[in-house]
Order: C-alpha cells, then structure tokens, then sequence
C-alpha cells in the first residue's frame, strides 16, 4: 500500500497539495509524532517500534509531523534561515520508504501551537486519528508551552484507552544521535560522518536556473541551483562528490557549495555541480543531489586557467570514487 498523505490546517483535512477536503476514515491507528527533520536512524527507530506495534494490533500505521518547523513559529525562534536538513518534499520522500500507511502534516500556526497538549491528544490524535497507541522519542514534548510529555500520554493513555510507549535514547558509537548533532557535522563539511547519522545521504534539491556560463568558457559546464527552500541547511563551502538522478539514469557530480571567489565579488552562497558524462539543457528542471564525501575546501585561484588545472583534479577525485 502507497503512503497517503493528508494535510490538517484549522481543524480541516486537505487532500495533500490540492486544498480540496479529504475524508479520513476513523480507524485504529499506532501514531507516533514529531518534526522528524532529517528522518535520521533515530526517527527511523521510533517509526519501525511503531510499525511493529501496528502490525502486532492490526491497526494503520500513522506519522504525525508539523510544517513549518515548529522553531519558525514558537516565540524565540531563530532568525534568518533555520537549517533545515530535510525540506517537506524531501521528508515525504524519505518518509515513503519506511512502509506508512498516512502522513499527517500538521499546517504548524500560532494558533495550533497555542493548543494545549490535551486538546491535541484528545481532538487530533484520539478523535481525529483514531489512536490506539501512541509511540514517541525519549524526550519529545508537545503543546502549548511544550506541557505535554511521556507522562502527560500515560496519564491521557488510561482514559481513552489508548497504549504508550517511549522509545530510549539512540547512540551511534558513544554519541548521542539528533538533528542538532547532524547540522554541526554538516556544517564542519563532515558529510560521511554526518549521512552515517542519517542513514541515508544529505540531499539537496532545487531547479536549474541560469548562470554566468564561466564554467562551460573552461570546459567545466555546471548546473546552477536555486534551492527549494530557503530555510534549507547547506553544508561547508567546499567540494563535494554527489550523485543525481536525470530521466532514470544515475550521474556523478562535482558539486560546489559557497561563494565562488576565484570569478565572483558578491559574497553570494551558490550550489553549483559538474555533472559527469551529462550534456544537455536543463533549465527549469527539478534536480536533486545526494552529497556522498568531501574533496576540498573552496578557495580562490588566482587565474580560470589555475581553477581549471584543480578541476581536473576534482574530476580525477570523483571518477575514481566507486
């Protein structure tokens, strides 16, 4: 069964993307709730313990999560981008490889956040969901005021008559494994360490718009990127090796993330690759790269001809990565 995905904006339900109401069944549901940014191992542990829950009770497997991310919205949040490791796009489609059978995507507002966590458990996830268990992360809070917690759904729990359960703390190693831990690791251009946390590698999407062609004057051609979110988390300017999927066919990438010094003033954060063995107009078309190790850090050549010669080491670098 395909995941179906459902949108929840001021106690309606949308058929995702379209606006137009859906109608969900009222059916017994194992949930489990959270921003899941990243979907990282420790997301994909709770979600597998709520599977098996599902399965064991016969009931439909349900992910509740929250867009925005709540930090935009909650007073105090941070300003200017949020580093976002996964874009919704991105998240959903992490999320429908984990055998889901709804995505509930919450319409994250102030007025939702003022809700109190019992209204929430009672009216979305008991009344609206069906819950009949409910399986959360170790320290995940929710609410107005972040009230409710583990406690709060036991307490709730023998009321309504649903089960709880909180799953531990995940450790890689001796490290504690979260999203935080994951953007700090992007950040430093730890890309392998960083995809070991996640699971899966870092992508990052967007469409291919036109640049200066600098590139294609040198025999290096690359697509230029508009990201797709702009709250979004780039990792450390530098180089990367990075696959990307065009019509099927998979590619290897040089992919360069920071501000171009060697042919630019501006002090503008581009995305930018060389995609190996590819020819051809891409333009508005929908990319999405997948940053597998780091090559180099980005600095300033002091001629096109001495930031060619390093290209071609850059190139030697990727076609001998397996």
């Amino acid at each position: 069964m395909s995941m179906r995905i459902v949108e929840y904006d001021n106690d309606i339900v949308y058929n995702y993307g379209t606006r137009s109401p859906a109608e969900l069944p009222l059916v017994g549901s194992a949930v489990t709730v959270g921003s899941y940014d990243g979907v990282h191992q420790g997301h994909r542990i709770i979600i597998s313990r709520m599977a098996a829950v599902a399965r064991a009770r016969s009931l439909r497997r349900v992910v509740v999560t929250f867009e925005p991310h709540p930090r935009r919205v909650l007073k105090g949040a941070v300003s200017g981008p949020l580093g976002l490791l996964t874009t919704l796009e991105e998240k959903i489609d992490l999320l429908a490889r984990e055998n889901i059978d709804l995505l509930f995507v919450i319409r994250f507002t102030p007025d939702f956040a003022s809700r109190s966590s019992d209204d929430f458990i009672r009216n979305v996830l008991v009344k609206l969901l069906g819950a009949q268990a409910i399986i959360i992360g170790y320290d995940h809070v929710f609410g107005r005021d972040r009230s409710g917690s583990g406690t709060t759904l036991e307490n709730l729990g023998l009321e309504l008559g649903f089960a709880v359960e909180v799953v531990d703390e995940v450790l890689i190693g001796s490290e504690h494994l979260s999203s935080t831990r994951i953007r700090r690791l992007l950040e430093a251009g730890n890309i392998e360490e960083a995809n070991e946390f996640l699971g899966s590698p870092y992508m990052v999407s967007g469409v291919v718009v036109e640049g200066d062609k600098i590139g294609r004057e040198i025999g290096f051609p690359t697509v230029n990127l508009r990201i797709s979110d702009q709250n979004k988390l780039l990792p450390h300017p530098g180089v990367y090796l990075a696959h990307t999927e065009i019509d099927g066919t998979l590619f290897k990438a040089m992919m360069n993330v920071g501000v171009r010094p060697t042919v630019s003033s501006e002090g503008i954060i581009s995305v930018e690759a060389f995609i190996l063995g590819y020819s051809g107009d891409l333009y508005g078309e929908s990319l999405r790269f997948t940053f597998l190790s780091f090559i180099r850090e980005e600095r300033k050549f002091s001629s096109l001809d001495e930031l060619k010669k390093q290209l071609e080491k850059d190139k030697k670098a990727v076609e001998l990565y397996c």
